[in-house]
């Protein structure tokens, strides 16, 4: 009977079959509470696993229940801990525990979509590309008794977050609870994990004498905009080297120099044809990627890739309840932020297993990110009433190679038309409209007939 039933889901909707499988896989218990073991430090295991509250907050996260409190009614009857013992729990899990169950998901996630196939090619043959962003967390709710008094919005914290644009993963998390923080206090964490062989890309905040040299002494590359506070000398003039599609580039090479430390880097222009929104009139990117790995126009280019980080932002505020307002604790906050990536990542996996069938270009380029997480949110309560949660073991229980391969199967059923971007026309510039004071309103039904 289960079986139909499954088959059923199955042949009616393989995409939430398939995102409900790599949840289960992400999601298992005993990894879970392994992550939490390894990484707390002050925080402990009583009556509430940390599995648990992972398995809560990601219904919330995901759109399936609208808030904790529905969730905990939902699931009263599972839990042995009362409501305050849950909310405890959640405004205490630590910063590190959050980034660590990003960082080490997504690193299973990233072996399942290499061995799909799912990738796309390397921005430089050879080289891992990282590009790094900061994200506030947007303010919530004055439920915190410090914080009734006060008018001001209450920031609950900040992070930076790495992107694997090949792997379109986000591959780690750096938070900090004090939402008014610098983002340059938490670049030392990021040095710590840069690797030879990495191109490290990102816009002019990280541009910093400390960030620039400690990403070389690792044998590391960078392109990063520059920061217009940034001493440098030149060592050689500006030149115009080429035309790019978005205006004229040009060249020379500086030096920064830091105490006894000294590093000579490209220094690239773009002299836009069109200014930015912010009116900006020039691009600047400071490199020390070698000219025959990358020519001054493919520099500007990859730079400007930059905005699939903006593009991860996006997706996760319009698609999933990171930034949930009650959440007034900066611990609960930034927890809630990391299950949300956690979340953009399945779905990036799932968008990965339909690339290696259906081609990459034709998933990044026309899979619209709502109408799958609209199709998951929309069956998934049924799924789970219908289908046992223990009948999804077997996803859980599975090697990589195993996974993949039944991915690959649910993806080759999924019918792409109803999950594709609609298409529009471009916007004709409209005249203002005419306001008239002694007509404010008029009726619909007479100007279509007259029109």
């Amino acid at each position: 009977m289960l079986a139909s039933i499954f088959d059923a889901f199955v042949e009616q909707s393989p995409i939430s079959v398939m995102m409900r499988g790599l949840m289960e896989r992400v999601f298992r218990p005993q990894r879970l509470d392994e992550i939490f073991e390894t990484h707390a430090k002050l925080q402990y295991t009583r009556d509430l696993l940390f599995s648990t509250l992972v398995n809560l907050l990601s219904l919330v996260v995901c759109g399936i229940q609208p808030s904790v409190n529905a969730t905990y009614k939902a699931k009263a009857k599972e839990l042995n801990v009362n409501r305050s013992a849950l909310y405890h729990k959640l405004n205490g899990v630590e910063p590190q525990v959050s980034a660590a169950l990003l960082r080490e998901t997504a690193t299973e996630l990233g072996q399942l979509i290499e061995q799909m196939g799912g990738q796309s090619a390397a921005m430089i043959e050879g080289y891992q590309t990282r590009i790094v962003d900061g994200n506030a967390l947007a303010a919530t709710e004055h439920r915190l008794k410090v914080l009734q008094a006060i008018a001001a919005a209450p920031l609950p914290g900040k992070s930076l977050v790495v992107l694997d644009p090949a792997l379109r993963l986000a591959v780690d998390l750096f938070p900090c609870e004090d939402g008014h923080a610098q983002e340059r206090r938490l670049f030392k964490q990021v040095l710590d994990t840069v690797k030879a062989d990495q191109l490290w890309i990102a816009d002019r905040n990280m541009c910093t004498r400390d960030f620039l040299i400690g990403i070389a002494q690792r044998q590391a590359m960078f392109i990063i905009r520059e920061h217009q506070n940034l001493p440098w000398e030149a060592i050689s003039d500006l030149k115009a080297v080429g035309q790019a599609k978005a205006g004229e580039v040009w060249e020379q090479t500086i030096q920064i120099q830091q105490g006894e430390q000294t590093l000579r880097v490209r220094r690239i222009v773009l002299r836009l044809a069109k200014p930015t929104r912010h009116g900006d009139r020039d691009i600047v990117c400071l490199t020390n990627v070698p000219i025959t790995l990358a020519t001054p126009e493919w520099v500007v280019h990859l730079y400007r890739e930059r905005w699939q980080v903006e593009g991860l932002f996006l997706s996760v505020t319009q698609n999933f309840d990171g930034e949930i307002e009650t959440l007034g604790y900066p611990k609960a906050a930034l927890f809630s932020f990391a299950l949300a990536l956690v979340a953009y990542n399945i779905l990036a996996t799932l968008k990965a297993a339909l690339a290696s069938v259906h081609g990459v270009g034709k998933i990044e380029a026309a899979l619209s990110d709502f109408y799958v997480v609209n199709e998951l949110q929309g069956v998934y309560r049924g799924m789970m009433i219908a289908i046992p949660p223990e009948y999804w073991q077997g996803f859980a229980d599975m090697s990589i190679p195993e996974l993949a391969d039944c991915c690959q199967t649910l993806a080759t059923q999924v019918e792409l038309k109803p999950f594709l971007k609609a298409t529009r026309k471009k916007k004709k510039k409209k005249p203002p409209r005419i306001h008239d004071p002694k007509h404010p309103h008029v009726s619909t039904a007479k100007l279509l007939s007259d029109g």
